[in-house]
């Protein structure tokens, strides 16, 4: 089961909010694809990418256009952790 957590949909609202000042269209469409990038994690969940800055087999990501989907992977769960813009530093902020 893929958990979105509170935060990072108010991340997802922001990459909306922020593309739709150019065009609502291709920022309804860049969540709808992020969204459904996800739905691949049910099975089998470890098809991303580890986290080179993490080093952690549990913290993997997908790419999307230009983000990254950063996910733990647990026994009971898949939790969506951060979406972050490629270009962000995510290092800086461990």
């Amino acid at each position: 089961m893929v958990i979105w957590s509170h935060p990072v949909k108010a991340d997802l609202r922001s990459i909306h909010d922020y593309i739709a000042k150019n065009s609502p269209f291709y920022a309804k469409k860049v969540v709808q694809d992020i969204r459904e990038k996800t739905d691949i994690l049910n099975t089998p969940p470890k098809i991303g990418n580890k986290v080179a800055e993490l080093n952690d087999e549990t913290i993997r990501e997908l790419s999307k256009y230009s983000y990254r989907i950063l996910y733990e992977i647990s026994s009971q769960k898949i939790e969506i952790l951060a979406i972050v813009h490629k270009r962000k530093d995510f290092k800086a902020d461990n």
